[in-house]
């Protein structure tokens, strides 16, 4: 069969899941449970010196916000970057 006998389609077509829209959602939250830790932790918890923090769910709360603050930004970023790169390529198909 050639290809002179076949139409294309020029309607929109989704883009395929890839993963951008977990990435916004898992980076968002991880960040935002490290925000809140940190707020509890200067609020509710006794807050932290250079030594540590003054109470040991106080020291919970900061291995949360130093372990999710980096990481959730990380993904968030990437999860950004893909959500830019998919809208500028959905741009240039039409």
């Amino acid at each position: 069969m050639t290809d002179q006998g076949r139409r294309f389609n020029t309607t929109k077509m989704p883009m395929p899941d890839d993963g951008t829209r977990q990435l916004l959602q898992g980076g968002g939250s991880i960040l935002g449970t490290g925000i809140l830790a940190g707020i509890l932790l200067e609020t509710v918890l006794g807050g932290f010196t250079r030594t540590g923090a003054h109470t040991n769910s106080g020291w919970f709360a900061l291995i949360l916000v130093l372990a999710c603050i980096p990481f959730g930004s990380m993904l968030l970023t990437i999860g950004v970057a893909k959500w830019l790169r998919n809208r500028s390529l959905a741009r240039n198909r039409n």
